[in-house]
């Protein structure tokens, strides 16, 4: 075989488990042990079982390695920072490091929550026309005429007795 060069790959392309286990200086068998421990991960599975890995697969990949290598977690705390605080989250940790996620979402929780005005729910920020506010008052009234039928109709149903049950087992 000759030392041709490696020809570089677009950033958004797939990765094959190879590449992946490089990258990650892993070995392929531990990122297949991930698969089972992290369900989050799911890499494309092609004829024959060839796994492709795409560029979030990586970046969560990235961030699972970080918990478990650099910050000392087991593989149990690293299943509840996942389901604690998402996917989003230690995929981040994978592409800017576990400071800079972690400063993030904090800034995220401190942000106040904005609520839209009524003028912004509204179709236009102008007083809506009253045929507008008629229509969707017809429209309430209908849904709940339905919701009321489908309570009633719950409400008539028979229901299945002890005996009845017994007899049909």
């Amino acid at each position: 075989m000759t030392d041709s060069p490696r020809i570089e790959k677009a950033p958004d392309a797939f990765r094959t488990i190879s590449e992946v286990s490089e990258a990650l200086d892993v070995p392929q068998h531990v990122l297949r042990f991930w698969e089972a421990k992290f369900p989050q991960v799911k890499p494309l599975k092609r004829a024959g079982g060839r796994r492709y890995y795409r560029p979030d697969d990586i970046d969560l990949l990235k961030g699972i390695r970080a918990l478990l290598y650099g910050e000392g977690l087991t593989i149990k705390g690293v299943q509840k920072v996942l389901r604690e605080q998402g996917v989003r989250h230690v995929a981040e940790i994978g592409r800017d490091g576990v400071k800079d996620a972690t400063a993030r979402r904090e800034a995220e929780k401190a942000a106040p929550v904005v609520l839209p005005t009524v003028e912004q729910v509204n179709l236009s920020a102008e007083a809506p026309s009253d045929t507008l506010i008629e229509a969707q008052r017809a429209r309430l009234e209908n849904v709940l005429d339905e919701l009321l039928n489908l309570r009633e109709m719950l409400r008539r149903r028979p229901q299945f007795s002890q005996r009845k049950v017994s007899a049909a087992e």
